[in-house]
């Protein structure tokens, strides 16, 4: 079964899209940052890639496309002469060959800038190749603008086709505009075809699909045709045309002989001796519609003669009908089918397939076997029946039966006819409840007490096992039981540890030790005293302002200058030095200056590995103005990827 699905066909973008899927698409698969550090060599197999990338990603584009829409010499013809008729042979194959020369265009813009990539010198020069590459690939789309539109158009009127098998069994049905043949359609099928009492309402090919014999047939409704020259037909009436002149299937050619259409009979035949040629060799019909408004007896003589003879110069057979009324309908449609059936069997038949078919086939007989030797063996009582001598016996069912009794709910069948014993007399016989004075139901055995003795012994012993199962299993439980609680108070014990403050606390072997024990360790350790805070006489350190508390004024005499007044003095009235800044952290705690030195170029290399990870490489996704930059820039990181 050869059924074209032209709804598979994937959607042509614009030139516009087409060019954003190219470049974001290359932007997004392939490495996107070049370091300074880079070798030329690295440099030149990067840009190579973008390009290379660009002209995979623009002939997969173009490619699809040119092996999803139908090739006309490849397909049936009646599928070509329809494009042909819709869209314009000359126009499609010229669209499509636009499609298949950007491509080459494409690949040889490519394999150009390749060559000269492989020999540039610097990152600047490979840079601008690269982008002449990309840009001239872009160009050569963007001048497609016009074809990729015109292919867009041909893909969305291609999926609204209806699906039509050339080569299953087809009633097509043709005559002038609103002589009734949408309405046989949706009277013999499942299709809705819309019907309304003025002409061309039926603009394209509608497919209804039923079934006759257990087979799956489809009748096709076509628009109405006019009688004028073939080169003066437009759009609408050549897709009749064509389905006439290339599909194997009974016509039925409706003819209004109520001429409520807008048309005279004589017209109608006119038009049928025109297109006469397209019936040849295909079951033919003519039928004289809408015999309801007026009987086909009624019909002036003049009209039925003309009807008729054409009937009879081309073969067909004359049927009347009308859709109102469904009178002939039914058999209208049995005759065409079977008229079919029996042509497709017969063209079978006299094909070249049959014979190789036959010489596959091998009849097996036993030796010496005369089929007129052997005698037909039939039962006597089989004769009997057919000769009248013994009547038939009629067996009665269940439900029969129920009906006589008294129906359902009255009606109880007799289990016992089915039961098999040794005399079919002890069936009917009443079972008894007591036997020999005991009631059969508690019928006692002689060793019944026995039994019962050994049994309570059973039970006795079953239930002192499970005592000293309980006791054991008791103990189990104690003994959980003081686990689990020891395990709480340990987690709780922990749980209260941990809401304590987590401040670093001072050892008791240290409280006893004094700030001058610590200062006279540090200066062992090779820690300067400037480094050392200066503290009080209870070995506190305190703040800048609050060693002149307590002490008395200092008078500034005339003349003297601010500095002089704020410059702090000793105990016995002498200035004393500034202190000197704070040190930083980095030199803290450090013996020297070459001390200093080492431990920064430590600390660089240690931070090179670290810096490198950090920064952005050549795989990371830079995402541009157009696209959504916090969802496709960056390293991934852990969590859900489902917005990407």
């Amino acid at each position: 079964m050869v059924v074209y699905n032209f709804k598979k066909i994937q959607i042509v973008p614009s030139s516009e899209e087409l060019i954003d899927i190219v470049l974001t698409r290359t932007q997004r698969k392939t490495p996107t940052q070049v370091h300074p550090g880079f070798k030329i060599g690295r440099i030149r197999s990067f840009y190579m890639r973008k390009v290379k990338f660009t002209q995979q990603t623009c002939s997969e584009k173009l490619g699809q496309m040119i092996a999803d829409f139908p090739r006309l010499d490849d397909i049936h013809p009646f599928y070509a002469d329809l494009i042909n008729t819709l869209y314009d042979r000359d126009h499609y194959k010229l669209a499509l060959g636009q499609m298949n020369m950007c491509k080459h265009l494409i690949d040889n813009i490519a394999r150009d800038y390749l060559k000269l990539l492989k020999y540039g010198d610097t990152a600047y020069r490979c840079k601008h190749l690269k982008r002449a590459a990309l840009g001239r690939m872009c160009t050569v789309l963007k001048r497609q603008k016009a074809s990729l539109g015109y292919l867009e158009e041909v893909r969305k009127h291609l999926s609204r086709l209806p699906s039509i098998d050339p080569s299953t069994r087809t009633l097509l049905v043709c005559g002038y505009p609103n002589v009734g043949k949408s309405s046989f359609i949706n009277k013999i099928t499942r299709a809705n075809v819309e019907v309304q009492p003025y002409a061309f309402t039926t603009k394209s090919l509608y497919v209804g699909h039923m079934d006759y014999k257990y087979l799956r047939w489809q009748a096709i409704d076509t628009p109405g045709i006019l009688d004028h020259p073939l080169s003066e037909r437009n759009t609408i009436e050549m897709q009749a045309i064509t389905a006439l002149a290339h599909l194997q299937c009974a016509i039925l050619f409706f003819i209004d002989v109520s001429e409520q259409c807008g048309y005279t009979i004589e017209q109608q035949c006119a038009l049928f001796r025109s297109i006469k040629p397209l019936f040849a060799q295909k079951p033919l019909y003519m039928v004289a519609n809408k015999i309801d408004q007026v009987k086909y007896e009624d019909v002036p003589v003049a009209d039925r003669e003309m009807i008729e003879e054409c009937a009879r110069e081309s073969g067909a057979e004359l049927h009347h009908m009308s859709n109102a009324s469904e009178v002939g309908l039914s058999e209208l449609k049995g005759k065409a089918c079977d008229k079919l059936l029996e042509q497709r069997v017969q063209g079978k038949v006299q094909g070249k397939k049959v014979d190789s078919v036959l010489n596959r086939l091998t009849v097996a007989y036993p030796k010496n076997y005369k089929r007129d030797a052997v005698p037909d063996t039939i039962p006597q009582s089989v004769l009997d029946v057919q000769t009248g001598s013994k009547p038939t016996r009629e067996r009665k069912t269940q439900k029969e039966i129920q009906q006589e009794s008294g129906g359902p709910g009255v009606y109880a069948p007799e289990y016992t006819d089915y039961y098999k014993l040794k005399n079919d007399e002890w069936k009917t016989d009443i079972i008894p409840e007591i036997m020999d004075g005991k009631n059969i139901a508690d019928f006692v055995d002689p060793d019944i007490m026995e039994k019962l003795e050994a049994l309570e012994r059973e039970e006795e012993a079953l239930e002192a096992a499970d005592m000293d199962v309980d006791s054991e299993s008791e103990d189990e439980a104690r003994t959980k039981l003081v686990k689990d609680v020891r395990k709480a108070k340990t987690l709780r014990i922990k749980e209260n540890l941990g809401k304590k403050s987590s401040r670093a606390q001072v050892p008791r072997r240290a409280l006893g030790k004094s700030v001058d024990d610590f200062k006279e360790h540090l200066e062992n350790l090779g820690v300067e005293s400037k480094h050392i805070g200066r503290n009080d006489a209870r070995g506190g350190k305190k703040r800048g302002r609050s060693e002149s508390r307590g002490r008395e004024p200092v008078v500034r005499e005339v003349g003297e200058s601010r500095t002089t007044r704020s410059q702090s003095r000793g105990e016995d009235g002498e200035p004393v030095a500034k202190r000197k800044r704070s040190v930083s952290r980095n030199e803290a705690g450090i013996k020297d200056d070459e001390t200093v030195a080492l431990a920064r170029t430590i600390m660089k290399k240690k931070q090179t590995k670290m810096n490198r990870m950090a920064r952005a490489g050549e795989a990371d996704r830079k995402a541009g103005p157009k696209l959504l930059r916090h969802l496709l820039e960056g390293k991934r990181r852990q969590g859900t990827h489902r917005s990407r």
